[in-house]
């Protein structure tokens, strides 16, 4: 772990930490935020004391001589630097001096909110082959919500001591325990010493904890919901968590140390269902910084793609050395089903409500027909707050045309709600019975409204149900390309995302409703905070099975094996721009037989191509890489990825080459043949030379190039095709895609 430091010259983008704080004392703090101040590598000197220096520093520029109210935080483990609160002129100073490797604004970001590990293949007991010792030398890393110790999600029976190479701590604070599986613990949202907990008040962290590494639990359901064995991918693994967000939401600063001390506690994994609410770029986004050090040291990072699909270049999660999650649905779904009137008919809505009206039927009223004369129609069909009569709403169901209107309606005095769903992927928990329709179901329930004079209905319990359309993306889920960079086929993969039962914290509730009492071990949740995990602990599998592979390869091998999914409509909501590779599959990804693998240099000579200058490649390298001309002309597109994809002009002839090289990992005296998968009707042209690799010895590696060629496509849809290396074995396949955008 020597290296680490130099691995945190990489703060100097961390110094990206701008949390938003001004002082009580207006005329001493005024326009005061909280910058990262990033010094590059620790000094190798005996004399050295990193939190000496760094409050000299701020004395010399502040001119006070106690500075406990400006420094927020130290970074002194695996990098120099600190953050602190300054104002701008102080900024300008420390900035300037010669010391200093960079200044950057704390961001703050937010969270992404167990049948699926049956689903994609990862069953329970000798059904699974696995290395249960390596897998207990398996450290994933959290950096979330914190989490709740006491779950049996995270119980030590039967585990031995922390592996040897963890050099990590418990700092969970007060009524806070570590365990033989719970082997670490952090917390840096805490403003003191004295309030520190790592104690989840959310159920997020958890709720992702648990998914990647929990314990096989039984009999685990959500008010008998799901009921089933709750399980992480890796059971056996260990897991420290590093508690960086809360209701108020997730500091930059707080990320970089997350990332500064997991990879000095040795973990092998890393898991951050956050993202930026925009999108940066790479030498102010934390996440990408940390992660890059995190890969130049061996320590693979898996973030969630976003939830604000299904509109396009959303995906936040732009890095190619960060492992970029899409959200899938599952083959389960839960159903609530809406009888209405004497005749009985029933129409069935997504929900996941775990209320009994007792088949009582209730006058159902529109939540337009119960305005308020203050509040225009438009505003009350949504069940908008103050713009509902509660004469007219108490004791009904009420129809909202928005997903938080129930929250609204309750308020009121509803017994349920009906709501208009134009994205029937997913279902919501919310504190009464309630359910949520597609549209044309919901004109169907305006319709009866319409032309019966005393209309009622109730609102069943929900019911689990089979889900015969899996997988396809979650609506939700962020969409590519990328607004960062344009030839990098983002997100990477998809793991499910949807209805995911998981361990819980019962210090919070299931929603966020102010009428919501309960508190339970496990919940129901959306999003893809929920698929990144998933996606953690196959790769924390895979690396059980190749515990010298890199985090490259370890994703690579993800990659190239997932199951191929099928656009479901036009545009790029539901290309490859959704889904990325396809979705995991964690059986065929610790047997890849090629794999494509990237170094700290390749990724250096990457951003090189994108025209980093200097300073902002040192942000994020944390070295002291310089991008020659030779470098600078490298086209982003010919980095070593899994993926091939283009930005082509939609109007014009276009030729295009991708080059790339394939590592070994299968069977020596190998021969794989190249073959391209196209649609029937696709407009592409594509050659592959060689068109075969003989392969004589493990860890061989042989260069390719593909040629994509094409009339003009417009800019309506993507044009995508295959490649497959084939060994006989092997399906080693690749997307290739080509789109252009107006």
């Amino acid at each position: 772990m020597a290296k680490i430091t130099t691995f945190f010259f990489l703060f100097s983008s961390l110094l990206v930490l701008f949390l938003s704080s001004v002082s009580a004392d207006k005329d001493d703090h005024e326009d005061q935020q909280v910058y990262i101040v990033y010094l590059g590598a620790l000094p190798s000197r005996e004399d050295y004391t990193a939190m000496s220096d760094h409050i000299s520093i701020l004395q010399e520029v502040t001119g006070e001589s106690l500075i406990e109210n400006r420094l927020v935080r130290s970074y002194k483990r695996s990098f120099n630097g600190f953050a602190a609160r300054l104002t701008e002129s102080e900024r300008k100073r420390i900035a300037g001096m010669e010391r200093v490797v960079s200044v950057f604004p704390s961001r703050n970001m937010k969270l992404q909110t167990t049948s699926s590990w049956n689903f994609m293949g990862l069953k329970e007991g000798i059904k699974t082959k696995r290395n249960p010792s390596i897998e207990s030398d398996t450290i994933i890393g959290v950096i979330d919500t914190g989490i709740y110790p006491e779950s049996d999600s995270f119980s030590d029976q039967g585990f031995g001591p922390p592996p040897k190479k963890w050099k990590g701590t418990c700092a969970g604070g007060k009524n806070f325990t570590c365990n033989n599986k719970l082997i670490g613990a952090r917390d840096y949202k805490a403003k003191s010493k004295a309030n520190e907990s790592a104690r989840d008040y959310s159920g997020h962290g958890t709720h992702t904890a648990s998914t990647a590494a929990g314990n096989a639990v039984a009999n685990s359901n959500f008010y008998g919901l799901g009921n089933g064995t709750a399980r992480g991918g890796v059971p056996a693994a260990r897991i420290a968590v590093y508690k960086v967000c809360d209701n108020e939401g997730c500091d930059g600063d707080a990320i970089i140390s997350a990332f500064d001390d997991a990879i000095a506690d040795g973990v092998d994994i890393i898991t951050i269902s956050i993202i930026l609410d925009d999108i940066p770029p790479f030498e102010e986004d934390p996440i990408a910084i940390g992660g890059f050090h995190a890969m130049a040291v061996g320590v693979l990072t898996v973030n969630a793609a976003g939830n604000k699909g299904p509109k396009i270049s959303t995906v936040s999660s732009t890095p190619p050395w960060v492992f970029s999650v899409a959200a899938s649905i599952t083959n389960r779904a839960f159903m609530a089903k809406v009888v209405l009137g004497d005749h009985g008919k029933i129409l069935i809505g997504r929900s996941v409500n775990t209320y009994d009206l007792n088949v009582t039927k209730y006058p159902l009223v529109y939540g337009k027909s119960a305005a308020l004369s203050t509040c225009s129609v438009d505003k009350a069909r949504l069940c908008e707050p103050k713009c509902l009569d509660g004469k007219l709403v108490k004791g009904k169901i009420v129809l909202c045309d928005s997903s938080k209107g129930p929250i609204e309606a309750q308020k009121l005095g509803a017994v349920g709600s009906i709501v208009k769903n134009p994205e029937p992927d997913h279902a919501f928990i919310r504190s009464f019975p309630v359910s949520f329709l597609s549209n044309d179901d919901y004109k169907s329930l305006v319709s009866y409204m319409n032309s019966t004079k005393d209309p009622k209905a109730t609102v069943l319990k929900s019911e689990e149900i089979s889900n015969q359309t899996a997988p396809l993306v979650a609506s939700f889920s962020s969409r590519g390309p990328s607004s960062i960079v344009s030839d990098i086929l983002k997100p990477d993969i998809t793991a499910p995302g949807v209805e995911i039962l998981a361990a819980y914290s019962p210090d919070s509730t299931p929603t966020e409703s102010e009428f919501d009492t309960r508190h339970v071990k496990f919940s129901v949740m959306s999003g893809t905070s929920m698929a990144c995990p998933h996606v953690a602990g196959v790769a924390a599998y895979v690396k059980t099975f190749h515990p010298k592979w890199s985090p490259s390869m370890i994703q690579s091998a993800i990659m190239t094996t997932a199951w191929p999914m099928n656009a479901s409509g036009p545009g790029f909501v539901s290309t490859e721009f959704a889904y990325g590779s396809g979705h995991v599959d964690p059986i065929a990804a610790i047997n890849p037989g090629l794999v494509y693998e990237l170094t700290k240099a390749d990724h250096i000579t990457f951003l090189c191509g994108l025209n980093y200058k200097s300073d902002h490649l040192r942000i994020i390298s944390g070295d002291n890489s310089t991008c020659t001309k030779k470098l600078s002309k490298t086209l982003p597109r010919n980095l070593n990825y899994p993926t091939m994809s283009a930005k082509v002009s939609g109007t014009e002839q276009f030729n295009i080459t991708f080059q790339r090289t394939v590592t070994n990992v299968g069977m020596k005296n190998s021969t794989y043949k190249a073959k391209v998968v196209t649609s029937p009707d696709s407009k592409l042209r594509i050659k592959v030379l060689p068109r075969v690799l003989s392969m004589k010895s493990i860890n061989e590696k042989q260069s390719f190039v593909v040629t994509v060629s094409g009339d003009s496509i417009g800019t309506k849809q993507p044009l995508s095709a295959n490649l497959i290396w084939f060994d006989g074995t092997h399906n080693v396949r690749s997307p290739i895609v080509v789109y252009a955008m107006s």
